[in-house]
């Protein structure tokens, strides 16, 4: 069932990043050449959104359920996990910096949401997203995912 659930989880890492590049891309577009924020804006945001928010959902499975590190740091949070740096990047900063870029992807797509001007809206996908997805990919276990 883990590896199950690991690889659905690495696997669904490339869609998030395909969309968040593609976001990026077409906001940085929507910015410099000063168009309208089209449907096509919002649904690559909420589907960008959403895979995240799915993405979380399987690795919050891995890491409460599935994963040996996960439930070893809440039960002894001194042990070997927070002393070996690769256990405590999967424990504590892997969890962590993720949803916080999680947070801020779903902060922007809301405020795109209420925005009315395209400029802003543009703006809004490029910096929430964006510092999303840098964060993101700073907690990648790169190693682990080939």
């Amino acid at each position: 069932m883990y590896e199950i659930f690991q690889l659905i989880h690495k696997a669904l890492f490339f869609v998030v990043m395909i969309l968040g590049l593609a976001v990026l891309v077409k906001a940085a577009m929507g910015l410099s050449g000063k168009t309208a924020f089209a449907e096509t804006d919002r649904k690559l945001g909420l589907f960008f959104m959403i895979s995240n928010h799915t993405q979380l959902l399987i690795g919050l499975i891995l890491y409460l359920f599935l994963s040996p590190f996960g439930l070893k740091a809440f039960t002894d949070f001194g042990s070997e996990v927070m002393k070996i740096a690769e256990y405590r990047k999967i424990a504590v900063e892997h969890i962590s910096t993720n949803i916080i870029a999680i947070i801020l992807i779903t902060i922007g797509y809301s405020k795109n949401k209420r925005a009315i001007d395209s400029a802003v809206r543009h703006k809004n996908a490029l910096i929430f997203y964006g510092l999303g997805l840098v964060l993101l990919l700073s907690r990648i276990p790169w190693d682990k995912l080939f």
